[in-house]
């Protein structure tokens, strides 16, 4: 049975819009790093976007395809507290599979320690402004996020564009 978690997905937006333009002021000498020694401190709700059609109650685990390198099997399952960054992850994991579905962004739970993202935290922004973490542990769906906001066509095009050059030139490693 799924479980709709957000009654006002327009209030949760202005919330998450406030909060990674926040995450985003911050520069890398403010940020404390988050390690699976040192994460409980870092409190949800927590999302996960996907293409994949889930549950209340499902677990993400690890050793599935990556949806962003073919052939590859991810050691972590990621997650964000930001619905923005969930949306891209749900976009991004659609459409470079070939779907025009819309994905996923569900609410989930860590049932492990976790650890800042490093493909994205000092790499590619200071600190972890969009607030991307990863866990070799289950995540648990509690629930779907039933309202968001996908980015624009021509945002997502660009982004696809961008991992396009970054394979082609080599550089679409994923630190896993």
């Amino acid at each position: 049975m799924r479980q709709s978690v957000l009654a006002d997905a327009g209030a949760e937006r202005l919330t998450t819009m406030s909060e990674e333009k926040t995450a985003m002021d911050l520069n890398s000498d403010s940020h404390v790093a988050v390690t699976y020694e040192r994460c409980a401190h870092i409190g949800g709700p927590f999302y996960h976007g996907t293409k994949a059609t889930l549950e209340a109650g499902d677990e993400l685990i690890p050793g599935h395809g990556s949806n962003f390198q073919a052939g590859r099997v991810s050691n972590n399952i990621y997650f964000t507290a930001l619905v923005d960054t969930a949306a891209w992850g749900a976009e991004l994991a659609t459409a470079l599979a070939g779907s025009d579905e819309r994905g996923h962004i569900y609410v989930v739970e860590p049932l492990g320690p976790f650890e800042d993202d490093p493909n994205v935290t000092d790499k590619r922004f200071p600190g972890n402004p969009t607030r991307s973490y990863r866990t070799r542990h289950p995540l648990r769906v509690v629930g779907e996020v039933d309202s968001w906001e996908g980015h624009a066509p021509e945002a997502l095009k660009g982004m696809l564009d961008n991992l396009e050059v970054l394979r082609a030139q080599g550089r679409d490693v994923i630190e896993d």
